[in-house]
């Protein structure tokens, strides 16, 4: 899988060897890295964003469980909990400390594979990145977490563990922006402008980004 290739929910879940219930997935077993699932469509449940030419990520943290809602008010008025009700951290809590010991120079950043929504069943692969900031802050309701990711050109995973993760080029070294590849999607109908071709697509410049 290369950066910028359009795929289905189902492939995420084969290359991962699990379901991808979760947005957050700080862990995904045997693997040496965590998943998230990102979206910046004007529906998106969560305020992720893409700053710095498409190198950074910014992705918000996850609401309370709603079968953890022992309050009276939605999910999106209460704050976005670190802890679980049995006081285990939750996938926010995870991340906010991984990052934490990042900052605090007690660690290597924690790698994460990222996917991203830009419309109703259709996913793009954006590559490899590291989890290098943290914080929280007020929405204007409530209190979320932010996380910062900047991106990788390749990873070398610590167990040895085989990884189909090829080495980018210069060119590839940035996100197309989302709203790019939905007005691409939708003026070529879906299909490859080559060869008319409606499966292993794949998002790119015609001409390099660097050029």
């Amino acid at each position: 899988m290369q950066r910028g290739d359009i795929i289905r929910y189902v492939d995420m879940t084969l290359a991962e060897g699990q379901n991808l219930q979760k947005g957050m997935n700080f862990y995904i077993k045997e693997k040496n890295y965590g998943v998230i699932l990102m979206s910046v469509r004007p529906n998106a449940p969560y305020a992720d964003k893409v700053t710095d030419d498409g190198q950074t990520i910014i992705y918000e943290g996850h609401d309370l469980q709603s079968n953890h809602n022992t309050t009276n008010l939605p999910v999106k008025m209460l704050d976005q909990p670190m802890f679980t009700p049995s006081e285990k951290l939750t996938e926010n809590g995870k991340f906010y400390e991984a990052a934490m010991r990042y900052k605090n120079n007690k660690s290597n950043p924690q790698i994460i594979k990222v996917y991203e929504k830009i419309k109703e069943g259709i996913w793009v692969y954006n590559g490899f990145f590291e989890l290098v900031n943290t914080w929280i802050e007020f929405d204007g309701n409530r209190n979320v977490f932010k996380f910062e990711l900047k991106m990788i050109e390749d990873y070398i995973n610590d167990k040895n563990i085989s990884l189909d993760v090829s080495h980018l080029e210069l060119e590839h070294n940035r996100l197309i922006p989302t709203s790019v590849k939905v007005q691409v999607w939708k003026r070529d109908k879906g299909r490859c402008v080559k060869c008319g071709a409606n499966k292993n697509l794949h998002f790119d410049h015609i001409l390099p980004f660097s050029k």
